[in-house]
């Protein structure tokens, strides 16, 4: 048996190879764009761009060809709702499935399911981890949702998990009324209660 060991992040090793990935970083705040690209950096990811907020990263895309979005939900003038929103319906789009994870440090569940029904792929709770952001590049890679086009929503299936084989007379239960900051396990409990 093999002892697959942690690399310097703290991580197991993974055979997913991240090196080819071209990621964008998108925050207005200089600290936090430099920690996340310290962490892409450790996890072999080379190809980095970054953006200072939506309309610099709109400008971004136009010329490199990113493979995943790391943004930040508050910035000005263009946020990451907004931002998220023109990649998935903007008329001058240049990849409409480009995956997006949204990182904040707004977890109520309002915010998390404004995030979502702009078309998110993932969501991360401010302060990060290198490994909680591993964990969603790895979601996005290993396990990615067919994208659904309706009238008022383009974006990946809201649905995070196969309920083909649930039996009960419930399918949520979540206190509908709970609001305030979540940490990032309640996050993923929250977004696979919304499958419904």
């Amino acid at each position: 048996m093999t002892d697959i060991g942690e690399n310097r992040i703290g991580l197991s090793s993974s055979p997913l190879e991240l090196s080819r990935l071209q990621v964008l970083v998108v925050d207005d705040n200089l600290h936090m764009r430099k920690l996340i690209k310290t962490i892409l950096y450790a996890l072999g990811i080379k190809g980095l761009r970054e953006a200072t907020d939506g309309t610099v990263a709109l400008k971004e895309l136009k010329t490199f060809p990113a493979d995943l979005v790391l943004t930040d939900w508050l910035m000005e003038p263009v946020d990451g709702i907004e931002l998220v929103r023109q990649i998935r319906n903007g008329k001058n789009s240049t990849n409409e499935y480009l995956p997006v994870v949204m990182i904040s440090g707004h977890s109520s569940r309002e915010a998390i399911v404004q995030a979502r029904d702009a078309g998110v792929n993932e969501f991360l709770v401010k302060p990060i981890s290198a490994k909680g952001l591993y964990q969603r590049i790895v979601s996005i890679i290993e396990r990615p949702r067919p994208f659904v086009r309706t009238k008022s929503f383009f974006g990946p299936c809201r649905r995070r998990h196969n309920w083909s084989q649930y039996a009960g007379p419930e399918r949520r239960n979540l206190d509908e009324n709970a609001d305030g900051p979540m940490s990032q396990e309640d996050v993923n409990d929250l977004l696979d209660a919304l499958d419904g």
